[in-house]
């Protein structure tokens, strides 16, 4: 009865929004054209007729051009990607990492399919679940591991620790919920001032999205016509609570106000490549500012403190991972287009395990940072003070 009359009480343009929802299986994706023997031939591929929705804008293109290389590659990636995180959650339990640890396995055909839909020169900004994209904006597995253990060989030198890793491409890695989406509006407004040709990706997820500053940077990117794409990545659950406990509106694309939207399935990398690389095409061409929600789902808790089994069943978790897994649903396409045989796969796998066994055991022989390295780092090199004070009034060091 209860239920009936929250239902009943919702707005109509609410429950029309819910009345036919983004797909979200990992393996929609068809086969248009017959693949090429070359692997860098290009052929096409149809999306599921649900993989986007629109909000005050049409959606991209169903019909995706690709190469063996591009599936290739994504699969890789995503593999490389899922081991890392798998290889922290491992050295979490050891007690060799300590402190916050956001892992993002069942995330990666987001991080992946981002970085395949922009260029070398675009920036992206994102919260403290950023494992994979500082590796994929410049770093290194060996770098994040590293950092997370605390080493001088981290991507940080082990002071930053898993919130804070950045690369000249990448800002980071940001510890306060939502405070990294008015530093990529602002981002955005440097590149529109200086006269760049770069897009600026600012990711937040769905429990970040009710801040107020969220929409303080909506209100300026659109005011100010920023090429800022803002991206919700939608995973159902912030800290131990639903999407639909926190949020009236669950429809993250459409909370922009005039800022028009896209939803999209964030479990299929080959839509979230065309949707990124649409995207961006959008605020490249003076359109303004624009929203992208990523339905996805992490298979782990929202850190390594969280069980991930309190506030949902162990049944919805595994029907996710047996069912709409991106990486198997990538898999899948591969082998019954005839791109790579299970054999070829399976030594990608390989791969990915080995790099990362190695990254995990280069990244343990790293130091501890020593205490000099304490005074460095504070300013960016060039603008430091004359001296710094330490402590206690007679600790001082000169720069």
């Amino acid at each position: 009865m209860l239920a009936t009359l929250r239902t009943a009480s919702r707005p109509l343009a609410r429950r029309a929004w819910l009345a036919r929802s983004v797909q979200t299986t990992a393996d929609s994706t068809r086969l248009t054209s017959h693949a090429p023997e070359s692997k860098t031939e290009p052929f096409l591929l149809t999306l599921h007729e649900d993989a986007f929705h629109g909000f005050k804008t049409d959606i991209p293109s169903l019909e995706v051009e690709v190469t063996k290389d591009l599936l290739l590659d994504l699969y890789h990636k995503m593999s490389s990607m899922r081991r890392m995180e798998m290889a922290a959650d491992q050295l979490y339990k050891s007690k060799l990492i300590r402190g916050f640890c956001h892992l993002a396995i069942g995330q990666e055909a987001v991080s992946v399919g981002l970085e395949s839909g922009i260029t070398w020169d675009d920036l992206v900004i994102t919260a403290y679940r950023c494992h994979p994209y500082a590796v994929l904006r410049g770093g290194t597995i060996k770098g994040v591991i590293a950092e997370l253990l605390g080493r001088q060989g981290g991507m940080s030198h082990g002071k930053g620790g898993s919130m804070h890793i950045f690369t000249p491409r990448f800002f980071g890695g940001n510890g306060i919920v939502g405070a990294q989406v008015p530093v990529g509006a602002g981002i955005a407004l440097a590149q529109k001032y200086l006269g760049h040709k770069k897009a600026t990706f600012a990711l937040y997820g769905d429990g970040a999205s009710n801040q107020g500053q969220v929409f303080e940077s909506f209100n300026m990117a659109k005011l100010y016509n920023l090429p800022c794409v803002f991206v919700c990545e939608n995973n159902k659950y912030g800290m131990g609570t639903s999407a639909e406990r926190s949020s009236a509106n669950t429809q993250y694309f459409t909370r922009g106000d005039y800022i028009p939207g896209l939803q999209v399935n964030g479990m299929d990398i080959i839509a979230v490549h065309q949707a990124v690389k649409w995207a961006r095409d959008w605020v490249l061409n003076d359109k303004g500012p624009l929203l992208l929600e990523f339905v996805t789902y992490r298979y782990g808790g929202h850190s390594m403190s969280d069980p991930g089994t309190t506030y949902r069943t162990r049944e919805e978790i595994q029907q996710m991972r047996s069912t709409q897994d991106p990486i198997r649903g990538l898999q899948r396409y591969l082998e019954e287009w005839g791109v790579a045989t299970e054999d070829e796969l399976k030594e990608l796998d390989k791969n990915a395990r080995d790099e990362v066994n190695e990254a995990v055991e280069e990244a343990k022989l790293s130091p501890e940072p020593e205490a000099k390295d304490l005074w460095t780092d504070i300013y960016y090199k060039g603008t430091e003070p004359p001296l710094m004070r330490g402590r206690e009034r007679e600790e001082i060091h000169y720069y």
